[in-house]
């Protein structure tokens, strides 16, 4: 069996909210997805690829701002990570 990795940034920390930035790794080595190989996620949200099969095996966890920080910009915290194995 080889593993399939989905990297999903979601809007919040609800699964079923949407997806707004995702990254893919193949380690079947059928496919060779890059950075901005398409301008459309793979799935609207993460319950939808929770339908289509895919594993969650891990989420971020939920840290609150800092006071007087809430509205600093940063990495995408919303991080959601799915597999498959084929």
């Amino acid at each position: 069996m080889k593993q399939r990795v989905l990297v999903l940034y979601l809007s919040s920390s609800s699964l079923d909210d949407r997806v707004v930035g995702w990254a893919s790794y193949d380690g079947t080595g059928r496919t060779r997805p890059t950075t901005g190989d398409t301008d459309r996620p793979p799935y609207e949200t993460g319950t939808d690829a929770l339908l289509d099969g895919w594993r969650l095996f891990q989420a971020s966890q939920l840290i609150p701002p800092y006071p007087g920080h809430e509205y600093d910009t940063s990495f995408l915290k919303h991080e959601f990570l799915f597999e498959k194995l084929e």
